[in-house]
């Protein structure tokens, strides 16, 4: 009987599949959330993923989860989302980077009830990688919510701030800017799922 066929990381081919819009044909799921009608105040996510070193990852591919901007998954108000996806995908550039246009997530109870700051639940995918990896992105304006999350409490504080996206007011709205560092001293911190 053959032995196990070895673990293989995730190759250059997936983007293909899961970013076919580069290559001229329409996917799934986009890094545009939302719609023109779209209640909440509007942000643009921003950032880059980069390796141990520093250096930008060119074919990563970053999946978003959120809420609306009252706190609720479009799985819990079907039919009230007004042009709200909840869901989107982006692929990283030679740079690194990535950008969703979404609006700025309510906040949502946890499993024990208390709210959780509003948040963006992350996943990561890149070549090298045996599993995707899970993060979070909470909001640096949100500074009460924050000191009361009881997710964001579980991380040492001296490792929150990977975390954490800083604003910059930009004269078409608020960006929001996070790097992901898969490795380093800066390392993102991730979560086991």
């Amino acid at each position: 009987m053959p032995a196990q066929t070895p673990s293989q990381t995730v190759g250059p081919y997936f983007a293909y599949a899961l970013t076919p819009e580069p290559y001229g044909y329409p996917g799934i799921a986009s890094n545009r959330l939302v719609d023109i009608g779209t209640p909440g105040e509007r942000i643009l996510l921003r950032g880059r993923v980069l390796d141990g070193a520093g250096e930008p990852v060119e074919d990563a591919l970053l999946e978003i989860w959120q809420a609306d901007a009252s706190g609720r998954y479009p799985t819990e108000a079907p039919g009230e989302a007004r042009g709200f996806r909840g869901f989107g995908r982006c692929g990283t550039d030679a740079e690194g980077r990535f950008s969703f246009e979404t609006v700025k997530p309510g906040r949502v109870p946890g499993p024990d009830g208390k709210l959780q700051a509003p948040h963006i639940a992350v996943i990561v995918t890149a070549r090298g990688l045996l599993n995707h990896l899970v993060t979070r992105i909470y909001f640096a304006d949100e500074v009460a919510a924050n000191a009361s999350d009881p997710i964001l409490a579980l991380v040492p504080e001296d490792r929150r701030a990977t975390l954490i996206a800083r604003r910059e007011d930009h004269p078409g709205g608020p960006v929001y800017r996070f790097d992901i560092h898969l490795q380093g001293e800066q390392e993102t911190v991730f979560f086991d799922v």
